[in-house]
């Protein structure tokens, strides 16, 4: 029964890290590449290449080919499970490239011209930022670039969306020596804003925490009602009133995003005249949340 399971698991990973590559590169292909916008990572060397340059083989191969180079690093350091993740992502994304330009011809399903620079700059970001989001999350990639974020992100507490954005900051900053357009440069860096941001918003979006302080006079009562409802711990810590110099228990409380609602209603539910503050959390780290990369 947990061979099925496991294997289901699998299957739905790869179904989903296909779905991922596919919207990734059908960004790239429909409004990014007709548009003549370079973005970043291995696809954007090869745009600068195919349209800058002159060379002329199609965007796939290239793709193939850059990213062997980049597969050798990211087989040793990610170790042999995740080298086959990356190497189906590598090959899926060059096939995807071959069927969206080469097969369905895309880039007339589209008039880049009505659409302007501007929106297949958002347009292609934001699919290029849910693609490979998705894909990151079932533990796949598209190789190139991706795989040196991917790399760092093991070892350090960086996102992914980081490390990716300054990469391409320098991709994207290099095309202008072979188009000498500083127009198309600017739309590049719109594209690679929109894709970070859509990319860590798919990563952490769900791993969201609040710190939450509650100043009341039923705090021990609050504490206990979270504790017991939603399964989070709760920290009294001692303190004073500034004016009235009257001693009080002040409620701290973390806990994620999905969480908030109902740690919200508890609190209206005891003391209606509680005073809250919220504030979203850069990383919350420790049991029943994220492990500390060092």
């Amino acid at each position: 029964m947990q061979f099925f399971k496991n294997k289901g698991h699998a299957i739905l990973s790869y179904v989903l890290i296909t779905v991922g590559i596919l919207t990734y590169t059908f960004a790239w292909a429909a409004f990014m590449l007709p548009a003549q916008i370079v973005g970043g990572g291995v696809s954007g060397i090869s745009s600068v290449l195919y349209y800058a340059v002159g060379i002329k083989l199609p965007i796939g191969v290239m793709n193939f080919i850059i990213n062997g180079i980049l597969l050798v690093v990211g087989f040793k350091v990610l170790g042999p499970k995740f080298g086959a993740n990356t190497i189906y992502g590598i090959v899926m994304s060059s096939l995807c490239f071959i069927l969206w330009q080469q097969v369905l011809h895309v880039e007339n399903w589209f008039n880049v011209q009505e659409l302007g620079n501007i929106v297949c700059a958002l347009l292609g970001g934001a699919m290029c930022g849910g693609g490979i989001g998705l894909t990151f999350m079932m533990g796949g990639n598209s190789g190139g670039t991706d795989i040196i974020a991917l790399i760092i992100n093991k070892y350090r507490n960086v996102s992914p969306g980081k490390v990716i954005l300054y990469l391409d900051i320098f991709i994207i900053g290099s095309s202008w020596f072979v188009s000498h357009s500083p127009e198309k440069v600017i739309f590049g860096y719109i594209m690679m804003v929109t894709m970070t941001y859509v990319l860590d918003l798919v990563l952490d979006g769900n791993k969201q925490s609040y710190q939450v302080m509650v100043f009341s006079s039923k705090n021990d009562e609050i504490a206990d009602a979270v504790t017991k409802e939603v399964g989070r711990g709760a920290t009294l810590l001692d303190a004073e009133g500034g004016y009235s110099k009257q001693h009080q228990k002040v409620l701290l409380l973390m806990v994620h995003r999905t969480d908030k609602p109902h740690v919200m209603r508890i609190i209206h539910r005891i003391d209606k005249d509680a005073f809250i503050s919220v504030s979203k959390t850069q990383g919350v780290y420790g049991k029943n949340f994220e492990k500390l990369k060092l």
